[in-house]
């Protein structure tokens, strides 16, 4: 009663009778079979064992409404299975995005599952800024926001509306490619329709931003190698900065997690946690390690240097997610704040991790460094992204040649 199958997707809807609830009834559910993975949906309705045995010639009223309503519930089923492997689409996820099971039928809803997925995976800091781009939206086009109303004029206005309030095309770049990806996710399950899909070329394209220009001169960063430090704290701080810059500009994330197997022929060997997820290419960052790192790491590194120890003490092993999330960002902010006095002591201005990162990609662009090294070194995906990375230097640059003009 009530089957389907085709391409090896079987539907069926069947009495669940491993739990019965407070009134001895098991729930009728649908259950959807696909590659030995079987999931099971709701349908609202329960009955007894003997009541489903006699429910396909059932005469009652009771009996007949109860088979009507699985009909519907599974005929929902059955006509989402269809449409997806039709046009190809076919997983569970998308299913349970067409049923609503997990997204319901807003995109703010949509949002609220990526964040809490994000955040159950320990991508703690990709779960806030899903959650920091939902707020903005929540701002602009309320607390219910249906995927059809995201138009390309929809997103003008927001993209208007957020410039009105001193906003950045950084965050703007941002907010958009966090809703493009919920809207991608959207179409590839049919929830939305291919053709009014708003993103992409001739419709509303995501503003390129150029990077803020936070790199510092090579004699600066000099300064700060040799700038006398009395407190533990802030020799801790400018070390941890001096190891990210001469690390091919790691973030403090990255470095919390190398382990001393990471150390590979006298290079630091490493995959960016930042780009590994979303990038199907994982790029290898090698970055050899100077006697300066060395230095650094004898000084501050665990004295155990087993291949599974970590190569400083800020993570013990272990730890939960939001636990790694947390020492991390104890060191992330103990940098910061050290930097930013040094920075400030010696005249040079804000400096933080981003400055170190930005430092190291500046310093070898000026030096002639080739740019598909600096990519490389980067733990870019593509040129294109360094080029833009770039950008502010190749500014500076330009600047600089452009006053040549009228030295007279």
């Amino acid at each position: 009663m009530f089957d389907f199958s085709d391409s090896g997707v079987t539907v069926t809807a069947m009495l669940d009778n491993r739990r019965a609830n407070k009134e001895g009834l098991f729930p009728i559910k649908v259950r959807v079979t696909y590659q030995r993975e079987r999931k099971y949906y709701s349908t609202g309705k329960a009955l007894s064992i003997e009541d489903w045995e006699r429910l396909a010639d059932a005469k009652s009223k009771r009996l007949s409404g109860i088979k009507n309503a699985v009909q519907i519930a599974s005929d929902k089923v059955k006509d989402e299975v269809k449409d997806l492997i039709k046009n190809d689409y076919f997983s569970f996820d998308n299913l349970n995005k067409r049923l609503g099971n997990s997204w319901g039928d807003t995109v703010n809803s949509a949002f609220k599952v990526r964040v809490a997925d994000l955040f159950n995976d320990g991508k703690i800091n990709t779960s806030r800024w899903y959650k920091d781009a939902l707020n903005s939206f929540v701002r602009f086009g309320g607390e219910n926001i249906k995927f059809n109303q995201i138009t390309v004029d929809w997103l003008k206005r927001y993209e208007q509306y957020l410039l009105n309030k001193s906003y950045s095309y950084t965050t703007i770049s941002m907010h958009a490619r966090a809703l493009q990806t919920i809207m991608n996710e959207a179409k590839n399950a049919g929830i939305t329709k291919v053709a009014r899909h708003p993103f992409g070329k001739g419709k509303y394209e995501i503003p390129e931003h150029s990077g803020r220009n936070m790199a510092l001169p090579l004699k600066d960063i000099g300064r700060i190698a040799n700038y006398d430090c009395v407190r533990p704290k802030a020799r801790l701080g400018k070390a941890i900065w001096l190891f990210s810059y001469l690390c091919n500009g790691a973030n403090i994330a990255d470095i919390c997690r190398f382990k001393f197997s990471n150390i590979q022929n006298n290079e630091i060997c490493f995959y960016r946690k930042k780009t590994t997820a979303k990038s199907k290419r994982k790029r290898l960052i090698r970055a050899l390690i100077t006697s300066e790192m060395a230095n650094i790491i004898a000084e501050f590194g665990n004295t155990n240097n087993g291949p599974d120890t970590y190569l400083f003490p800020f993570l013990k092993g272990g730890e939960t997610p939001v636990e790694e999330h947390k020492a991390i960002a104890k060191i992330l902010d103990l940098v910061n704040d050290q930097i930013e006095k040094i920075g400030k002591k010696l005249g040079i201005g804000h400096i933080s991790t981003y400055t170190a990162r930005h430092s190291f990609a500046s310093v070898l662009k000026r030096s002639g460094a080739n740019i598909a090294f600096i990519s490389e070194s980067l733990g870019h995906s593509d040129l294109k992204t360094t080029e833009n990375y770039l950008a502010s230097f190749e500014q500076e640059e330009r600047a600089k040649n452009a006053a040549l003009l009228t030295n007279f």
